[in-house]
């Protein structure tokens, strides 16, 4: 996979946008980063897992998936290797990162609506 194809498989998820952080392409759903091309001069996308989702994909495909470096990683954030990764599975974990920050957005909001 490339990096157009993972722009462009990021941009397919509803509500989906691109912008931009500290240089770096990302995309977002509700202004909030669900994944980034951040790390693709090292050949990699960058997802935004919890750690439990990042560990079943560590474990899963250790050939394409790796927490990125430091506390980041702890956190969940994970690279993709573009080389590496098929596009169903590419497809895949994109859905599951944008899916997993349009739910923490909606519980924001209920939590917003609460005070």
């Amino acid at each position: 996979m490339t990096p157009d194809d993972f722009r462009r498989i990021a941009l397919s998820f509803p509500g989906a946008e691109e912008g931009s952080h500290m240089g770096a392409v990302d995309f977002r759903v509700g202004g909030r980063i669900f994944a980034t091309l951040a790390s693709v001069k090292q050949g990699y996308g960058n997802l935004m897992f919890t750690p439990e989702v990042q560990s079943g994909y560590l474990s899963d495909l250790p050939r394409m998936f790796l927490p990125i470096h430091g506390g980041w990683g702890r956190m969940g954030m994970t690279h993709v290797i573009l080389d590496a990764v098929t596009e169903e599975i590419l497809e895949g974990a994109l859905r599951t990162a944008w899916k997993l920050r349009s739910d923490a957005n909606v519980r924001a909001r209920k939590r917003t609506r609460r005070k």
